[in-house]
């Protein structure tokens, strides 16, 4: 009897512990599907904010190329260029850059650059700076992101990609040159990017992956 007993005692706790795990791991599916989810909802947005929506009939977060340029994007490690198509067409990039140069540390920004050569759009997406300060290249926090639109290597000298402290066009902020003095640097160099892999580019985006 007591030996039956032990066993069906062990039985209820080896079905049990089943169960746990199950709504365990049930869990955890559900709880990294809303975290992917979320993750993808805010990405979408970013990348929403950089390219018109005049210029852009598809979904920019499917459409991509990889890069691993550590030249002029000077990335840490592998990244997608997102594709920006109309009817079919290619419009423009999005790109991802970074500068290590930031007050507080690396600065990393989404650079929407149209076929052209023109910037169409720029944002921080993550940064250390200090607040009140150099996170002023924050579009929430300053309209400062905003004086890049429309710039290119064409219509802006080379002498003229840097703060007004360094006699170049942009502002700097007070009390914190070195974080704008980073970011102008990062875009420049990713204008730099797109003139050196143009063709390149465009042939890639004739034969995208789907971006993860």
């Amino acid at each position: 009897m007591l030996r039956q007993a032990i066993s069906k005692n062990s039985l209820l706790l080896a079905l049990f512990a089943v169960v746990v795990a199950g709504s365990l791991a049930l869990t955890e599916i559900g709880t990294r599907e809303q975290r992917e989810a979320s993750l993808r909802k805010v990405k979408s947005k970013a990348l929403n904010e950089v390219i018109p929506v005049n210029l852009r009939d598809n979904v920019l977060l499917d459409d991509a190329i990889d890069t691993q340029d550590t030249e002029y994007l000077r990335l840490k490690k592998p990244q997608k260029i997102y594709i920006a198509r109309l009817n079919g067409k290619v419009t423009g990039f999005i790109f991802p850059t970074r500068t290590p140069n930031g007050y507080g540390g690396a600065i990393n920004s989404i650079v929407g650059i149209d076929t052209s050569g023109n910037i169409l759009g720029v944002r921080v997406i993550s940064h250390a700076e200090t607040p009140g300060l150099g996170d002023k290249i924050e579009l929430k926090k300053s309209d400062w992101i905003l004086s890049f639109n429309g710039k290119s290597l064409n219509n802006t000298e080379q002498s003229r990609w840097a703060v007004q402290k360094d006699r170049g066009e942009f502002d700097q902020f007070t009390g914190a040159t070195i974080t704008p003095r980073a970011v102008v640097d990062s875009i420049y160099k990713t204008l730099q990017y797109f003139n050196a892999n143009k063709k390149s580019l465009l042939t890639a985006a004739a034969n995208p992956q789907i971006a993860n």
